[in-house]
């Protein structure tokens, strides 16, 4: 009508209609052509991940559990010569494992099927060294059939660990080996159903049993394994499945197992460099920002020293602290996090570590209660085309399909959020859509504090999630900047949090010096302490700063949530005299290090590889009356040789010593190397003698932490 309308003012003939007509339809294809390719998206920036590392991607966090036969031999690194008979775990439970991972929002678990040492947890076909030979269920039990039941009750998904290395067969080393690495793999990917990550540990080759020979093999690493055919058997069998080593092929390890990533973390790797235990396996923590192939990063971390269980480390599990620092310095820092459960001799995971995943659960889920950003305005100094398709305000939308994207040329840019009022927060959350490539090189993170913009962070790469903590800040916007970017920036999600603070018990140290310090974990509390063993509350003396303390006082001290009033537990420390007059004497007195002994840091320690009888002399600068000691073993993880037997003497003139005034052993101390205290009928000297007369390890080492006195 409005044509017709049109030629009838114009005097133009109806027949020319058609002509018209079609004129406007080619202004109207001219304009859905310039539109379209305005809104065309960026084209990616490879290498860019495959549908089965995006859905890895997506698992994020998620279990490793090492149980198997170095369980039973309280080993690390089973030799292969071990007996099937020692494999009895008491109460075995899967659904256990797969509940506590459930319940700490862990979306999988990865169990080690066979290790080093050659023993399988399933039934194999191929070997009688395995769960069919042991007194487990009369030989009929099938260690991960029982977990596949497990996690799909708890919609868990399944991830295998195969040890390449063998130290049990007696073929390992030679061609015929891969035949058996092989049938046994073919099996785990057949019999138990869909397997996310298949996990292929680096270690390879040396010292082992291999079925009676009792000797060192080596292989070549990188050709060995007929890498290229082996890993053909996961991609036919389970198509969905990542596969782990050093280099993937399609995750890598992120070269350590401490807990974290780099900061510049990129997922991109030049692949071709590395084989499983390459020397140049630092690479691994931060990628290449050029790297040829898409190969994420892991980081694998076992929640205590161990990876497999042992008594001694039930103390050791990680704090929520540590924890917390894993969690954000893996997830936050463009990687997945796997945390290690070293299931226990009864088959379960441990209590104490139950306990921490879930207040590391909890601290997490608190943390990321409450999104800031929700229903906010956003604006941005570019945007991709005109039609508003990558607007800024797709950072926002809770949709991973949106994003934010520039013109291909720019490759700086900045997106604010207007809070419209002063808004406190302390976390950053922002991510790349990692589907068009790994981009941003540099950004930074500005905050409008009171009427002016100030630097929160300056970070270097995003990639799938980036995570910043910073200090409580009240601000009305936040600004992100992209500094850097190897192509346009593609940004799909930001999200803006206030983390309530960490309340756990503050530590209490106090050096030789007597230079007393009190620390919190979080920034921005309060801290209350006593100084004579009497409960603090918020009337309590407040610290500030550290403070020199020479006398014997038992301090207790909590944490305070200023703007909560909430509280953490106490800490109790009891300290004696000062041991700032003390020194070694005797053979080991021009030794540094011996010193660690008395200087207040339970993580510093003196261990020596001498012939036992061994003897610790220390000149306590003074004569006091004496009525016990205290020793802290060596609490670190490697041989660090705990003391089981010994005698305490005690000397006015040290020369002169007379019988121990304590003698005997630390009951249990190889399981539970906890600080010990030892009392004695009171007696007066300057001198004491800690001798060591048998260590808790056969290898014979002795060592200690700390040694203190109790004064009457």
């Amino acid at each position: 009508m409005f044509l017709i309308s049109h030629l009838k003012k114009s005097n133009k003939p109806l027949n020319s209609l058609p002509i018209i007509m079609s004129n406007y339809f080619k202004i109207f294809l001219f304009i859905i052509v310039i539109s379209c390719k305005q809104i065309a998206p960026p084209a990616s920036v490879l290498p860019i991940p495959t549908e089965r590392q995006l859905a890895w991607h997506e698992m994020e966090f998620y279990a490793f559990v090492h149980f198997n036969m170095n369980t039973f031999s309280n080993m690390e690194w089973g030799f292969g010569d071990e007996s099937p008979e020692l494999f009895n775990p008491t109460e075995l439970d899967c659904r256990q494992w797969a509940k506590v991972c459930k319940d700490a929002g862990m979306k999988g678990i990865i169990l080690t099927a066979k290790h080093h040492d050659g023993f399988c947890l399933w039934p194999s076909e191929y070997t009688e060294h395995s769960v069919k030979n042991s007194p487990w269920k009369n030989g009929n039990g099938d260690v991960v059939s029982e977990l596949a039941d497990a996690c799909r009750e708890f919609d868990l998904k399944l991830g295998i660990y195969l040890s390449p290395w063998d130290r049990n067969h007696a073929s390992y080393g030679t061609p015929e080996y891969l035949d058996y690495l092989r049938n046994q793999l073919s099996e785990l990917m057949t019999n138990y159903g869909d397997v996310f990550e298949v996990w292929f540990d680096g270690a390879n080759g040396g010292t082992g049993y291999y079925g009676g020979a009792n000797e060192e093999r080596r292989i070549d690493r990188k050709t060995y394994y007929d890498w290229e055919n082996t890993r053909q058997i996961v991609r036919d069998l389970q198509p969905m499945a990542c596969m782990f080593s050093d280099a993937g092929p399609e995750v890598r390890w992120v070269g350590n197992e401490e807990g974290w990533a780099m900061e510049t973390n990129w997922a991109p790797i030049r692949k071709d460099e590395f084989y499983p235990g390459s020397p140049n396996y630092k690479d691994l923590r931060t990628g290449h920002e050029n790297g040829t192939h898409w190969v994420p990063a892991e980081v694998d971390v076992s929640i205590r020293p161990g990876w497999y269980y042992h008594p001694s480390e039930d103390h050791k599990v990680k704090t929520l602290p540590h924890l917390l620092d894993i969690y954000y310095n893996s997830i936050g820092r463009n990687a997945s996090l796997l945390i290690n459960f070293p299931v226990d001799t009864r088959g379960l995971i441990h209590e104490n570590d139950v306990e921490q995943i879930m207040k590391l659960a909890n601290a997490v889920k608190a943390d990321f209660a409450d999104n800031l950003v929700l229903g906010k305005n956003t604006s941005s100094t570019n945007i991709r085309g005109k039609s508003g398709k990558y607007k800024a305000e797709n950072t926002i939308d809770g949709n991973p399909d949106t994003f934010w994207s520039t013109e291909d040329s720019v490759l700086s840019a900045s997106l604010i959020i207007d809070f419209e009022v002063p808004t406190e927060m302390n976390r950053f959350l922002v991510q790349e859509d990692i589907r068009l490539g790994q981009r941003v090189k540099k950004f930074n993170l500005e905050a409008f504090i009171e009427n002016e913009w100030q630097k929160i962070a300056n970070e270097t790469t995003i990639g799938r999630k980036r995570i910043l903590r910073f200090p409580n800040i009240t601000a009305t916007k936040l600004r992100l900047n992209i500094i850097d970017s190897k192509a346009c920036p593609v940004i799909s999600n930001i999200e803006v949090y206030k983390a309530p603070k960490v309340l756990v018990e503050p530590k209490i140290r106090r050096n030789k010096s007597g230079l007393l310090t009190i620390h919190s974990f979080d920034s921005g509390l309060d801290i209350y302490y006593t100084l004579d063993g009497a409960n603090p509350t918020k009337q309590s003396i407040e610290y500030s700063v550290p403070f020199i303390l020479k006398e014997k006082a038992t301090i207790m001290a909590m944490v305070v949530d200023p703007g909560t009033g909430e509280t953490s537990q106490a800490t109790l420390n009891t300290f004696d005299i000062l041991k700032e007059k003390w020194k070694i004497v005797g053979e080991f007195k021009s030794l540094e290090q011996a010193e660690n002994i008395f200087d207040g840091d339970p993580q510093t320690a003196w261990t020596l590889n001498n012939n036992l009888p061994l003897d610790f002399i220390i000149d306590l600068g003074e004569q006091l009356n004496l009525k016990g000691f205290t020793y802290l073993p060596d609490q670190g993880r490697w041989n660090p040789g705990i003391i089981f037997n010994f005698d305490f003497h005690v000397s006015s003139d040290g020369k002169n010593w007379g019988q121990p005034v304590s003698k005997g052993e630390f009951p249990n101390i190889k399981n539970s190397p906890v600080l010990q205290e030892k009392l004695f009928d009171t007696i007066k000297g300057r001198f004491i003698k800690f001798r060591a007369l048998s260590p808790a390890e056969e290898n014979g080492r002795v060592g200690i932490a700390e040694i203190g006195i109790i004064t009457e």
